[in-house]
């Protein structure tokens, strides 16, 4: 029997320069957006997530999608 994946559902997170350590490490901050539609084409992900970064005080770093299957046997 072939396993397949089944969508759950995904998430962006927003990363965020929030200065150094004391003893000179970075610290990032994040906020996460749920909801995001299974099909979402990409470009789109991380343009609605840059124009969101853009509404913080905050330096933005970066966006990633985290995505959550179901393994089905």
């Amino acid at each position: 029997m072939a396993t397949t994946t089944q969508f759950q559902h995904a998430t962006g997170r927003v990363f965020f320069d929030g200065g150094m350590t004391d003893d000179g490490k970075m610290i990032r901050k994040s906020k996460t957006y749920r909801n995001v539609k299974e099909n979402a084409p990409a470009a789109n992900l991380y343009n609605a997530l840059e124009q969101l970064a853009e509404l913080s005080d905050v330096p933005f770093i970066e966006a990633e999608i985290v995505e959550t299957s179901s393994l089905i046997n």
